[in-house]
């Protein structure tokens, strides 16, 4: 097993608002499934079907966030389950890559079909599995209780854990930087 010295479990200290220019330039945001959309909690029932859940503050905050049309959602995630791709669906999310154990023939394949850069994306992740993409994108997000090297090497960490709000946060930073965030939120005042 390899120990992280101390230092190495810090996130990167950017300021805020380095992180909003970047975020202001995204056109793609990209959410790992399992410890980001989730708490990385695998329920199996005796039949082998596998159970997830989803906080529905964090599925709010992306259909915000489509709502506005500045930024599209997509998913890659290296499990395969028919309950993410019913969750997607309902959210409003067209771009789910499952089974992709390696993530960044997807984020390459997906940024192509979008014709977007690297940098106009970002990409939420909890796990080493996630760095590929995150070291290439213009806006790396590690949620709160991610592994340390996953934080060291993201521009911004969510004050919330994976599951439990963190895509909420990114989603509202997101309109924070795009000038819609008090507009979308007024609504409901």
């Amino acid at each position: 097993m390899i120990f992280l010295e101390p230092e190495l479990s810090e996130p990167n200290p950017i300021p805020m608002k380095d992180i909003l220019e970047r975020a202001s330039r995204i056109r793609l945001l990209i959410f790992d499934v399992d410890g980001v959309l989730t708490d990385g909690s695998l329920f199996l029932g005796d039949d082998g079907q596998e159970y997830k859940a989803f906080h529905s503050r964090d599925g709010h905050g992306i259909k915000m966030l489509l709502s506005h049309g500045h930024i599209e959602v997509a998913v890659i995630t290296g499990r395969t389950s028919r309950v993410v791709e019913h969750r997607m669906k309902n959210l409003g999310i067209t771009h789910i890559y499952q089974g992709k154990l390696d993530k960044l023939p997807a984020f390459q394949e997906l940024i192509a079909k979008l014709g977007v850069s690297e940098e106009q994306t970002a990409y939420v992740g909890d796990d080493v599995v996630d760095l590929p993409v995150m070291r290439r994108v213009g806006l790396a997000i590690a949620v709160q209780d991610a592994h340390p090297l996953v934080r060291k090497h993201s521009h911004w960490q969510t004050p919330s854990s994976g599951g439990r709000g963190a895509a909420r946060d990114v989603c509202e930073m997101l309109m924070e930087a795009k000038g819609v965030l008090d507009k979308t939120l007024g609504k409901y005042l």
